[in-house]
């Protein structure tokens, strides 16, 4: 059988995650415990090892890694009609989410939650019997899924390379907006991603360099654009920490006058 692992991050993605999960378990006839209800089962049940695991006592367990930098989108599901459905483990959080910020969920509070879902996805994926590939529901407007999403793809690109790789990608509309940056998260969402990776992979094998060269450019100037991105970078992450010894501070201010 030729397994799907889907993967839903941000509020977005997991709102829509978790309708997808509705859907397709109404298709399959699994209930709200994991228990097949169906009437049909020689036609429910024929591949329902695409997006389920089999547990024990009967259960289904959707194959499913559930992620954000903050706990209430996680409680939202749980709470939810098929929030029990979902392996535990698999639901990955952090604590002070992206504040819609793109580099948030790309390069600071993203970047230190990745390994931890990188971990579920390898658990998962070590569990099929010939994974398929990937499908991942996210939207590019707000911080966690634009940022913490696409940082995650492109670690599954590299770890996966030979497997297929779907996106349910909800782009900003400037008629329904609940933030102003929107806009800018979508596009720093593609820039960084193809730029950057592209850009670093082909420097480093020289590849086209010398029809640049050829025309009178010099090698210099690649390494410092090199150097002007990844400077780029190192401000959003000493602008991340800046905030977090204010927010430490203003907190030890608050107790000393609690005292």
């Amino acid at each position: 059988m030729r397994e799907i692992l889907h993967i839903q991050g941000g509020q977005c993605g997991n709102q829509i995650g978790a309708k997808f999960w509705e859907v397709i378990c109404d298709e399959h006839g699994i209930d709200a415990t994991g228990r097949y209800a169906g009437d049909t089962p020689d036609l429910q049940l024929e591949r329902i090892n695409v997006y389920y695991n089999e547990a024990s006592g009967g259960r289904f367990v959707p194959r499913a890694v559930l992620m954000d930098l903050e706990p209430g989108t996680m409680d939202s599901v749980r709470s939810g009609p098929f929030g029990q459905i979902f392996r535990p483990d698999n639901f990955v959080f952090g604590q002070s989410g992206a504040g819609n910020n793109w580099a948030k969920g790309h390069y600071t509070e993203g970047a230190e939650l990745i390994d931890s879902v990188l971990d579920v996805v390898r658990k998962e994926a070590e569990n099929c019997d010939c994974l398929q590939g990937f499908q991942v529901c996210h939207s590019l407007g707000g911080g966690t899924g634009s940022g913490m999403g696409t940082l995650l793809i492109s670690k599954i690109r590299e770890e996966y390379p030979d497997r297929m790789m779907l996106t349910f990608s909800v782009f900003p509309s400037p008629k329904v907006s609940d933030t102003v940056v929107e806009p800018y998260n979508a596009t720093l969402s593609e820039m960084f991603r193809r730029v950057s990776e592209q850009f670093t992979a082909m420097f480093r094998r020289k590849a086209f360099l010398h029809w640049y060269t050829g025309e009178g450019m010099d090698e210099m100037e690649f390494t410092e654009a090199e150097s002007n991105m990844n400077d780029l970078v190192a401000e959003y992450q000493q602008y991340q920490d800046a905030t977090a010894d204010e927010e430490e501070y203003e907190d030890e201010e608050e107790d000393a006058v609690t005292e």
